[in-house]
């Protein structure tokens, strides 16, 4: 696997785990009670991005070494 495609397959991997990670701990305005006028109440309190980017981080490297292990003792690597 050349750099590039690990780098493109990185990417992709970590940008499908962001959208699963998104929804975990989201406390909507609606669920506190306290609705800012002008917002949806769904709107998140406290989204807390920089931990979940993080956190998709960390689960998108140990896909992405699964990945490459499987790629690479399955010989498919060039």
């Amino acid at each position: 696997m050349s750099v590039a495609v690990g780098i493109a397959l990185f990417l992709t991997i970590w940008w499908v785990v962001l959208f699963a990670v998104l929804p975990f701990g989201v406390t909507s305005q609606h669920e506190t009670g306290n609705v800012v006028h002008g917002t949806d109440p769904a709107a998140p309190v406290a989204p807390r991005l920089v931990a979940k980017a993080i956190w998709t981080t960390l689960i998108s490297a140990i896909i992405f070494l699964a990945v490459l292990a499987v790629v690479h003792y399955a010989g498919w690597a060039a």
